[in-house]
């Protein structure tokens, strides 16, 4: 019962921590007792990190973030009654992999049956692109489809995401079906993964399970700079 007590004199309420263990234990042992706790804590804090990232084959939160423009958008009424949705993370500034004619065509070919009209929201994490940056590109490149700023990372964070264009399929039910790349080149693709993961979802089949997460490759998300935030992909 000794040494459950060592650990009584680390419980955050007590103010005198240190002193009293010093009083009654050697300092040697009162180093190991913190160290055991700190190694706790640490522990704990990772798994609560971890635990806020959405896993494949779940259900994505809903969240709310705001346009070029100051408006709010809500993830969940955005994708209410849509047979899927595409969360696209997105960049202004990645010139070496530019995927913006893919995203505007996949955008029209699953726009023009209603019954089949699939949701795409734009996601700009990057810390130094700009509201005006965002409103600019998404008028060059003609997006229809809302762009939203995440300006501390937390939906990036959230998400897992790592790169631009990085993408996320959601079904009718907002289960998370397919993470990862649009497909397998940005010069000559001959695999098309989100569009075939699309199909599947639309026709309310099953993803294989090889086929639900690709490696995307692009830009690296240029998050701001957080304290106790795991950054394992």
């Amino acid at each position: 019962m000794q040494n459950l007590s060592l650990f009584t004199y680390f419980i955050p309420k007590d103010r005198l921590l240190v002193a009293k263990c010093l009083r009654t234990f050697t300092p040697f042992r009162c180093l190991y007792a913190a160290i055991v706790i700190l190694i706790g804590i640490t522990v704990v804090g990772v798994t609560k990190d971890k635990s806020e990232k959405v896993a494949l084959d779940t259900i994505v939160k809903d969240f709310t973030l705001k346009d070029a423009d100051g408006a709010s958008h809500a993830l969940y009424q955005l994708s209410e009654e849509k047979p899927a949705t595409v969360v696209l993370f997105l960049a202004t500034q990645c010139p070496a992999i530019d995927y913006t004619e893919r995203i505007v065509a996949l955008v029209k070919t699953y726009s023009e049956k209603p019954e089949k009209k699939v949701q795409f929201i734009g996601i700009n994490s990057n810390k130094q692109e700009t509201i005006e940056e965002i409103a600019e590109y998404n008028k060059k490149h003609g997006f229809e489809f809302p762009v939203l700023k995440d300006p501390e990372n937390k939906i990036a964070d959230y998400f897992g995401a790592r790169r631009t264009p990085e993408v996320f399929l959601l079904d009718a039910e907002r289960v998370l079906r397919y993470a990862g790349a649009i497909d397998n080149s940005p010069k000559e693709p001959t695999k098309h993964y989100l569009k075939d993961a699309l199909d599947l979802v639309i026709a309310g089949k099953d993803i294989p399970e090889k086929s639900k997460k690709t490696r995307a490759v692009g830009c690296t998300i240029k998050r701001v700079r957080k304290k106790d935030v795991d950054r394992t992909p």
